[in-house]
């Protein structure tokens, strides 16, 4: 199965927008779940948004109404807008996926079987 490759990332002011896009070949078929999860130094990794083979979206409390998660299935791609950027969004980005069932396909998932490397966002005041 191909790897995941995460791009996009980089610095930005608070306020700031980036675009973060996961090469997801192999990973992007029907009853996939794929997402972006997060790690910041000492923190715990955290689930930041879902999409499913139906298109079906969830996000984190913390990033609703700021991130968006879009899949593009011909193009094999998952991408993640973040707007009104903020310093805690300062983070490793990584993209997961795996099968799912039924709502499966959530943020409080924290069992993915597959990593991309990671893209670091870093978010200055």
């Amino acid at each position: 199965q191909a790897p995941l490759v995460e791009s996009g990332g980089g610095s930005v002011l608070a306020g700031g927008s980036l675009r973060l896009s996961c090469a997801a070949a192999g990973h992007i078929d029907i009853g996939y779940c794929i997402a972006w999860f997060r790690q910041a130094p000492g923190k715990e990794r955290e689930g930041v948004a879902t999409v499913d083979s139906n298109g079906r979206t969830t996000y984190a409390d913390s990033v609703k109404g700021r991130f968006t998660i879009s899949r593009d299935n011909a193009n094999k791609r998952v991408d993640l807008q973040m707007n009104s950027l903020k310093p805690e969004d300062t983070a490793m980005y990584y993209c997961v996926s795996d099968h799912y069932w039924g709502s499966g396909c959530v943020v409080r998932r924290n069992d993915f079987a597959h990593w991309g490397q990671g893209t670091q966002v870093t978010v200055s005041s």
